[in-house]
């Protein structure tokens, strides 16, 4: 069945961007409707986007020659006929004006009532200068958006329209086509399932100033906690202080350390139906705790001790949840990579392990795409090549739902 997105543009600069995204959508067999703000169509001329989307540009909330007495006959309200065919409504650019009166509730043009009207997911792409981004008030606006649900991809750093050089800048056309894609594949294969995902590196304390970690960037863990999040699953993420933060507003922990984890774990594990154990636990802690701060005029030697696994104890704490977890080596040749996987797997009781090579610049900690290997109880694999973490947490969780009965 054809798609609808409605897509919402506010007077941004950056407005001229979204007919090349009108065109990719197109090009998706998407059905396109646009909706301008009076500033934004002073901006770019409103005939490119009704060519671009093949369907009249939305512009006055009461047109010329309105009629209440037809309305009240018809029982048709424009934005609430248009509000209730979208798939998906997207505000590209979202200005700081237009961003703080949805965030209030303000309705006072075709773009706003539609937004209060929809029942549909709503994404926004802001873009603005550098110094409004940071304004408090804009991040308290952001802030009230995400606690009501809307999704927030936010601008990325780079030269600005204005001169400036800063965050503010509008996300790629491409990343934002690609989101709306990823939006409209939304289902509901996880609903009323509890999922935990673990996210991100722990930290081990060295002294009260210093302390052990590692590169993790938590991006992979994140990316399966959007992933289930957008098929319905009650998603808890369970999130290093120090790791990426979701693009959606979700329920999340954080913590620092291992304990401080096992901590959270230890009371969520038992209601859950399914982990992926993501985190980039530590796996030595000091052998005595050192108390201060220890003076760097001498030199040091550390002693350290393999500490607690905390995925050996997941299964324990409850024996029916389906657990996987993950294994990062450096450097090994493939066959080498899944015995680890598997002796990992038969440690922990998994239901799965997924394992990666985090040797490459191009996968693994950091990085934005990643390859990884799937091994299951029976020791039968699958390879997941190369490609954004995102698309591998789509695709990894299209194979656990059939391969776990999930």
């Amino acid at each position: 069945m054809k798609k609808t997105v409605v897509v919402g543009i506010s007077s941004g600069i950056a407005a001229y961007k979204s007919l090349e995204l009108i065109n990719l959508l197109k090009e998706e067999g998407i059905e396109v409707l646009v909706i301008m703000t009076a500033h934004a169509s002073q901006m770019v001329p409103v005939d490119d986007f009704a060519k671009a989307s093949g369907n009249r540009v939305l512009l006055d909330l009461f047109a010329k020659g309105f009629d209440y007495k037809e309305v009240l006959k018809n029982r048709k309200v424009d934005h609430i006929e248009l509000a209730d065919r979208a798939d998906l409504l997207v505000i590209v650019p979202a200005t700081a004006n237009c961003i703080g009166k949805i965030a209030h509730g303000i309705a006072d043009d075709f773009l706003t009532t539609t937004v209060l009207a929809t029942t549909a997911p709503i994404l926004l792409f802001p873009s603005m200068n550098v110094n409004m981004w940071n304004n408090p008030i804009v991040q308290e606006n952001i802030t009230l958006l995400k606690e009501s649900g809307y999704h927030i991809i936010e601008p990325t750093e780079g030269m600005l329209a204005c001169g400036y050089e800063g965050k503010g800048r509008l996300e790629e056309v491409a990343v934002i086509k690609n989101e709306i894609l990823h939006q409209l594949r939304r289902t509901k294969s996880l609903a009323g399932k509890k999922i935990i995902v673990t996210a991100g590196g722990t930290l081990e304390k060295i002294d009260e100033v210093r302390y052990l970690t590692n590169k993790s960037s938590g991006k992979m863990g994140v990316a399966l906690a959007e992933e289930c999040f957008l098929r319905g699953g009650e998603v808890l993420l369970l999130r290093a202080n120090s790791a990426v933060k979701p693009r959606y507003h979700m329920p999340e922990e954080t913590f620092d350390t291992a304990d401080e984890l096992f901590s959270i774990i230890k009371n969520e594990v038992p209601n859950a139906d399914m982990i992926f154990h993501a985190a980039a636990v530590s796996d030595f802690q000091l052998c005595q705790k050192i108390q201060g701060k220890i003076s760097s005029k001498s030199p040091l030697n550390l002693a350290l001790t393999p500490r607690l696994k905390i995925a050996d104890h997941i299964k324990k704490l409850n024996p029916k949840i389906k657990l996987i977890a993950f294994k990062a080596e450096h450097g090994l040749p493939e066959s080498e990579l899944i015995d680890e996987a598997f002796e990992k797997l038969q440690e922990c009781q998994a239901d799965a392990v997924v394992a990666n090579d985090i040797s490459r610049k191009d996968r693994g900690f950091q990085a934005d795409t990643n390859e990884v290997i799937v091994v299951l109880k029976d020791k039968k694999q699958k390879k997941f090549p190369l490609n954004s973490k995102r698309a591998i947490a789509a695709s990894l969780v299209d194979f656990f739902i059939e391969a776990l009965h999930i």
